[in-house]
């Protein structure tokens, strides 16, 4: 060391003049370390001179392994909670118990903070006393800083940081931790879930598969309620919007209830589709509709627009191709107490469209002399509910009563584009047939994956594009006297 001449008695120097406020080590330090053997000897003498009353403590203050359960169970794919215990070394504080109290005040930055473990314990040697825990990474090298030891000498209490053995079960761990220590190192750990009722929902990656048992046990132990876990084994099935899954632990029960927006629903996890994550998304178009308002949702699914919709006065006509959800709808509004107010289908989206939707419209349009009674038209259905737009072209005919009164569609959508709400508006304006520039706004409802956003749009149906109107030649055939239809099918079902 000595032929670094000046530079170490430099640094020398600095670390002597530091060490006492606890401040880290100059640069040159790091420096030396990386040109030097001998620099780890070194550091045990000067550590020695800084301040603190206790022997050199063996824990790293950054250790990051500090609460990590024991190594042995990493690849362990049956779980034995009795071998994540582990005992660590952690700083404590000896504090007679009347003014324990007012040292937990004094020190709350320093002490223990980990739920699950007690900050203060018995001293097994004076049962006057109690050893508060302080927090390893908040106390390092067991030196108390500056500002704990004028709290200390406020307080007349002994400055010693003494050592205690802490011992930390399964219990103890957080399900991160305890899934970082299992899976192998460097893999992604994912302990995140959809909750739906008393059914956690998992999509776990390939590689933790092996481990699918034992992380759905964790879930279960590490989130009070929480009493089943599945994890999704297949994408969602376009036609009923149900996936497969795997119950990988607890109870095989997928009927379970939920609350959104402080309305309930029952239903079969298994059978139909239940997102959590739109709640908002639910809650937000609902407020845009008032008491008297007509409310057709495309793909109801078991109610979260329809059934809120109702319980605001509004008229709905709720369908979904599912006989599952169809059946959970029904139910769910008995429940609610709407089902004055919810006429329900099951039925294919274009049927509806075409059926029940183009029967009220054309029954309610025409009565419309000054805009009281607005239609919504919700059509829930990302993967596929922008093609379904083309429905209406031409669906009704006649003139419009009021362009006021037209319908209002709310229709989702995917989007991998680089400008998602371009790339919908474009979709949407396709299936129409006609420019939505200016008439249409964009919403985006969530993020479903790495460029993969959900996105709603907006927008008034155009009446040219609604309304079909009759030739003026009326010697025609009945067959014959609409005017020529882009769409022959959708003329012969207009004739």
């Amino acid at each position: 060391l000595w032929r670094f001449g000046y530079s170490a008695r430099l640094l020398k120097t600095n670390h002597f003049r530091t060490a006492a406020s606890n401040t880290s080590f100059p640069a040159v330090w790091m420096l030396l370390a990386q040109h030097s053997g001998r620099i780890p000897g070194l550091f045990v003498v000067v550590k020695k001179n800084t301040f603190s009353t206790m022997p050199e403590s063996v824990e790293d203050k950054t250790d990051p392994e500090l609460y990590s359960p024991h190594p042995g169970v990493r690849g362990m794919t049956l779980l034995d909670r009795e071998a994540f215990k582990r005992t660590v070394v952690v700083p404590a504080l000896k504090v007679k118990k009347e003014i324990v109290n007012s040292l937990l005040k004094s020190l709350k930055q320093s002490v223990l903070q980990r739920p699950g473990l007690k900050r203060v314990v018995e001293d097994p040697e004076d049962e006057e006393s109690r050893l508060v825990i302080l927090d390893p990474h908040k106390i390092p090298e067991f030196s108390l800083g500056e500002s704990e030891q004028q709290v200390l000498k406020q307080l007349s209490v002994d400055p010693e940081v003494s050592r205690y053995n802490l011992e930390l079960t399964y219990e103890n761990f957080k399900s991160e931790e305890i899934l970082r220590a299992v899976l192998p190192e460097g893999q992604e750990v994912t302990s995140g879930f959809s909750r739906v009722g008393h059914i956690a929902h998992l999509n776990l990656r390939d590689h933790q598969l092996p481990y699918r048992h034992l992380i759905g046990q964790v879930i279960i132990d590490k989130n009070p309620g929480i009493s089943c876990v599945v994890n999704k084994t297949n994408i969602i099935d376009s036609t009923y919007r149900n996936f497969e899954m795997e119950v990988l632990a607890g109870e095989n029960n997928l009927v379970t209830k939920v609350k959104e927006n402080n309305i309930a629903y029952e239903l079969d996890f298994s059978k139909v589709y239940w997102n959590p994550r739109l709640s908002t998304e639910h809650s937000r178009v609902v407020e845009l509709l008032k008491p008297g308002d007509v409310l057709f949702d495309v793909f109801a699914g078991i109610g979260p627009f329809a059934i809120p919709a109702a319980k605001k006065r509004c008229r709905v006509f709720a369908n979904d191709l599912n006989p599952e959800s169809y059946k959970w709808l029904l139910h769910n509004c008995k429940l609610n107490k709407v089902d004055t107010r919810v006429t329900a289908f099951n039925m294919d989206g274009r049927d509806f469209l075409r059926g029940p939707v183009r029967e009220e419209l054309s029954k309610e349009l025409p009565l419309l002399k000054e805009q009281k009674t607005a239609f919504h038209i919700v059509m829930n259905l990302p993967a596929l509910a922008v093609e379904f737009l083309d429905v209406f072209r031409h669906l009704l005919v006649g003139e419009p009563g009021s362009t006021a009164g037209l319908p209002t569609v709310h229709c989702y959508g995917f989007s991998k584009h680089e400008n998602p709400a371009k790339d919908i508006q474009e979709r949407a304006e396709a299936s129409l047939g006609t420019s939505l520039d200016g008439r249409c706004s964009t919403y985006q409802v969530r993020n479903v994956a790495p460029n993969k956003e959900m996105l709603c749009i907006t927008f008034q149906v155009p009446a040219d594009v609604l309304y079909k109107r009759p030739c003026p030649d009326e010697a025609k055939p009945a067959s014959k006297r609409l005017c020529t239809s882009q769409d022959s099918s959708e003329e012969k079902l207009l004739s």
